[in-house]
């Protein structure tokens, strides 16, 4: 079943095409990777589906509703959660706050209440208790009173996918998660996302460089170049596309 369907999506900003006539459809319960080089309208597409942008033309459809008419702080009530490439977090909060922050978007906690920490209180334990052990699925648990700030960046990383979860999506759309991380730890990152995808029952849109892992955790593949799609697939039939070889992983000559 077709959880998202982007058709024909453009967006112009004054005279330039980020995104020129882009369409592409995600199955329930996949991981969809959307990869091209950089300047090839990735994080343009993602901001629309995350209602950041609204295109110039084009529909997007989620569980076959128009996405494009929700305004951007309603589509975590739809079950829409994401993280950014450059982290959001607050530094002087623990981990357990920052995820508990998460849970403001479902109702279950405010978010004042949530910011100013008064959702430690005991008629907010199930947010506190759920939060903590978004933070044990997550290897994070024993850092959980711990303040984020000065922590290693693939910890972070991992507290912002925590954060995201707390809101209970069952879309989840993760923006270049791997970046910055030495190699072992995008290896540990994907192995990661492909549980929690499994255990939430998530539908994955990854915007990632590193194709590695792309390809090793994806069920379809959509490649961008220049705002255009130029394939989509398996990640064996991206791979052995000859538009991708040359425009994105090069060429063998």
């Amino acid at each position: 079943m077709t959880l998202l369907d982007v058709e024909d999506v453009t967006m112009r900003f004054g005279g330039i095409v980020a995104l020129d006539g882009l369409s592409f459809s995600i199955d329930e319960s996949h991981i969809c990777g959307l990869i091209g080089p950089n300047g090839a309208g990735k994080t343009t597409m993602f901001n629309v589906v995350s209602r950041i942008y609204q295109p110039t033309l084009g529909s997007v459809r989620f569980r076959g509703e128009e996405l494009l008419t929700v305004p951007a702080h309603a589509i975590a009530r739809l079950g829409i959660a994401r993280t950014f490439q450059n982290l959001a977090l607050f530094p002087t909060m623990t981990l357990l706050e920052n995820v508990m922050v998460g849970a403001h978007s479902q109702g279950r906690v405010g978010f004042g209440k949530a910011i100013s920490r008064i959702s430690a209180a005991g008629d907010n334990r199930r947010t506190r208790d759920d939060a903590g052990d978004l933070l044990h699925e997550l290897g994070l648990g024993h850092l959980a009173f711990v303040p984020a700030a000065g922590l290693p960046f693939g910890t972070l990383k991992r507290l912002e996918i925590a954060r995201a979860l707390a809101a209970r999506p069952s879309f989840l759309l993760l923006d270049e998660p791997a970046a910055g991380l030495p190699h072992g730890e995008v290896d540990e990152l994907g192995h990661t996302i492909s549980t929690i995808r499994d255990q939430f029952n998530l539908t994955v849109l990854l915007v990632e460089h590193h194709m590695s892992m792309v390809m090793s955790i994806s069920d379809r593949v959509v490649v961008m170049e220049f705002g255009r799609k130029i394939a989509e697939g398996t990640p064996s039939e991206v791979q052995n596309n000859e538009k991708v070889i040359e425009a994105y992983l090069g060429t063998t000559a």
